[in-house]
């Protein structure tokens, strides 16, 4: 529960940061709630095997470098790097995130909200 209210106030943190023209100050915030929610939910050492796995580390990288890099006041170079190491490392998750969005279709009341009318 912990770690989930981490990880959500990162992300609300690095979205703000990124509103206010990539404030460095909120984006560092943001990663280091983000990083450390993450170790929170799924523990130190299956964070630490997920992140380091042999096929994983050019996405790994890439993300934790664009951390140090926004951590090092260079925030819109960083937050690139970052989103590139995130696709990288997460893109076996994104088939999964769709499909469980499609599926919401399927509840009756957000399908009937989502339906144009005609």
């Amino acid at each position: 529960e912990i770690g989930v209210g981490l990880v959500g106030f990162g992300l609300f943190f690095i979205f703000f940061g990124m509103l206010l023209y990539f404030d460095s100050v909120l984006l560092a915030f943001g990663n280091i709630l983000f990083l450390s929610g993450l170790v929170f939910i799924i523990g130190f050492r299956r964070t630490f095997t997920f992140f380091f796995q042999r096929q994983k580390l050019k996405g790994t990288s890439f993300f934790l470098g664009g951390v140090f890099i926004v951590l090092m006041r260079w925030p819109l170079l960083g937050m690139l790097l970052e989103a590139y190491g995130f696709i990288s490392l997460f893109r076996s998750f994104f088939p999964v995130a769709f499909g469980f969005l499609g599926s919401l279709a399927n509840i009756p009341l957000l399908s009937q909200v989502s339906r144009a009318p005609g």
